[in-house]
């Protein structure tokens, strides 16, 4: 068994499950540290954790194949400054139990006005045709809005084989009038080198597109239709083609945005 660790430890994603470990156990205390200096340690009556839990994206996408559910949800449970975030998004086909699922449990800590970097462990798992397989990963990234309002998440991930990879999330919400808002939406996702079994090549793997429009009934919930286009690219889009999937995909899409 120690010989075990002491490998894994050694492999690239064993340095930065460690490093993520570290830096998960360091923050905390260089933020005490900082907060003392500054006089931000002293115990205020609106330092007391709280929770937060958006659905984002829950929704039917049909399209010239075949139709699928997505869902991409995010929560989390702490203070200003420090949090236990979990996420999650996956899709399947609405016939039948056929797609992708994801998990990440991750820390946050807060570095700079409306940013956090976070560090945690990724969990994904591909289900249906062929042998089901999964994977998991160290996560470090940061997430925030940048300057005139844009939400952006960029990560990176390395695999428990070494397969360093990267994301790429930004949306941005325009408010056509108090209730009525627009909502275009970018993914981007990358990989170092090829990894067969998940039928990823490397170089920029897929790009999604989205606009989505939605009506909030009230704040907290809100109905919304949209349309979204998907691309794979290089490597990825020839498996796709081999596979006897389409490498592009447009869907007409409508679902629940709800957070509480």
């Amino acid at each position: 068994m120690a010989k075990t660790a002491k490998h894994k430890l050694a492999t690239p994603f064993g340095r930065l499950l460690a490093g993520a470990i570290a830096l998960g156990a360091i923050l905390p205390m260089a933020a005490a540290a900082q907060d003392s200096g500054t006089g931000n340690g002293e115990a205020v009556m609106d330092q007391k954790p709280y929770t937060f839990l958006l659905i984002d994206q829950l929704e039917h996408g049909w399209s010239r194949g075949a139709n699928t559910v997505y869902w991409d949800a995010q929560g989390w449970y702490g203070g200003d400054y420090n949090k236990l975030w979990l996420k999650t998004e996956g899709d399947t086909l609405a016939t039948r139990a056929e797609g992708k699922a994801e998990l990440q449990a991750l820390y946050s800590r807060s570095v700079a006005p409306y940013w956090d970097l976070q560090a945690g462990i990724r969990h994904e798992r591909r289900f249906g045709r062929g042998p089901n397989s999964s994977r998991t990963f160290a996560v470090l990234g940061i997430q925030g809005l940048a300057p005139y309002w844009f939400d952006l998440e960029p990560t990176l991930f390395i695999s428990e084989d070494g397969d360093l990879s990267a994301r790429l999330t930004a949306e941005y919400d325009l408010l056509l009038t108090q209730r009525l808002i627009a909502q275009p939406r970018l993914e981007v996702n990358a990989s170092a080198r090829k990894v067969d079994e998940f039928d990823i090549g490397s170089g920029i793997n897929d790009m999604d597109l989205g606009l989505r429009l939605r009506y909030e009934i009230r704040r907290e919930f809100a109905p919304y239709v949209g349309i979204s286009w998907n691309r794979k690219f290089g490597q990825t889009a020839d498996m796709a083609r081999q596979g006897g999937y389409d490498v592009d995909n447009t869907a007409i899409v409508a679902g629940l945005r709800v957070w509480y």
